[in-house]
């Protein structure tokens, strides 16, 4: 069956040149107002909708409200249709939620390219969402048979979480190793801590190894971030920086629902604070809630320096590889700004010993 688009706009002759556009290869509804498109939404669910901002009585901004507010409805792909060319305008339609943004007067090549895009990709996210689900099953499905193999169901589990991480370091074009070294990063980091006698109601032996063990769930997120940006060879645009950001949040939420049933609670909370929050900063500038000082978990803050200096001394798509010397110097300048300063000072105090988990036989 066609994939349906829902076309929502006060203005008739719109929805008629829409209609004209895309009816040849899919199956299009129409709404004259918000309020109509609630409706048609209580009876069909459509694979994407394409929505008026400047209607009376409900405008396009308080349709994309009452999507946001409906479980059947907040997935449903909204692309923003305007005359108005205000980049505030734009920017608002992206923060509320919006994939896409398109222009009046329509350009049939432009319309059907867009929406062609965005069908795709949604439809790339569903696999993925389904590939997650599968993997989450066929995990429980082990756990359950394996419960009274306590030792074999860990390593088992441990396996699984580095075969996520896996996927989402080789999506994100890495060449290898970047998962191995932070997790021993923050663990030397950890222990580092615990000696000097800092943190220790936190540091203790098991939250160390769970450390350790959740420390490669931290970009788990990434696997809902298009490869369109996730592979730029360039820098990000500031639209393409706002889709990226938002993989600190869908990583807390992929660990609590694949997670729940297999893991400890220790593992689940500390996992889901170095997802959520390996990208806020010391001084408050950081994503995505913009929490500063030690308002920060401990783990993300120990995990924010490993990810960096890594990603610093790392080839990526973007970029060459940094000399670890000019990488240590960047970690230190940005103490008590990016980094909580004693873990910054920890981790240039075991230079020696990082230097030589960067040489092992971890590609870069």
């Amino acid at each position: 069956m066609r994939q349906m688009i829902l076309i929502v706009d006060d203005n008739r002759s719109n929805i008629k040149i829409a209609q004209t556009i895309l009816e040849k290869e899919y199956r299009v509804g129409a709404a004259l107002s918000g309020g109509k498109a609630l409706q048609f939404l209580s009876l069909a669910i459509p694979d994407l909708i394409l929505l008026d901002i400047n209607m009376p009585d409900m405008d396009g901004f308080a349709v994309m409200e009452e999507l946001k507010k409906n479980p059947e409805w907040r997935e449903i792909p909204v692309i923003f249709l305007t005359a108005d060319g205000n980049p505030h305008t734009e920017a608002k339609c992206f923060n509320m939620g919006a994939v896409d943004f398109i222009s009046k007067p329509f350009v049939p090549e432009v319309i059907q390219n867009r929406i062609n895009r965005t069908l795709e990709l949604q439809l790339y996210k569903k696999n993925l969402e389904k590939a997650v689900r599968d993997q989450s099953m066929k995990i429980l499905q082990q756990a359950e048979e394996l419960a009274r193999k306590q030792q074999e169901l860990m390593a088992i589990q441990q396996e699984v979480i580095i075969g996520m991480a896996n996927l989402i370091e080789e999506r994100d074009d890495s060449t290898g190793g970047h998962i191995k070294r932070t997790s021993e990063y923050v663990e030397l980091i950890a222990r580092a801590l615990r000696e000097k006698g800092r943190f220790e109601y936190i540091l203790d032996k098991e939250y160390i190894e769970t450390l350790y063990k959740a420390a490669p769930m931290h970009d788990v997120g990434k696997i809902y971030i298009p490869d369109v940006i996730l592979k730029k060879p360039g820098k990000l645009t500031n639209k393409e920086f706002e889709v990226m950001k938002k993989h600190a949040e869908q990583g807390g939420r992929v660990i609590n629902s694949t997670m729940a049933k297999i893991e400890k609670q220790e593992f689940i909370d500390i996992a889901y604070d170095i997802a959520t929050s390996h990208h806020e900063k010391w001084d408050g500038s950081g994503y995505p809630k913009g929490i500063k000082g030690q308002d920060i978990p401990l783990s993300a803050r120990i995990m924010a320096v490993a990810d960096v200096f890594d990603a610093l001394v790392s080839r990526r798509c973007y970029k060459e590889p940094m000399d670890s010397q000019e990488a240590f110097a960047i970690i230190a300048e940005g103490s008590g700004t990016h980094f909580d300063p004693e873990i910054a000072a920890v981790f240039i105090e075991l230079r020696e010993e990082i230097e030589a988990i960067l040489h092992s036989n971890c590609p870069l």
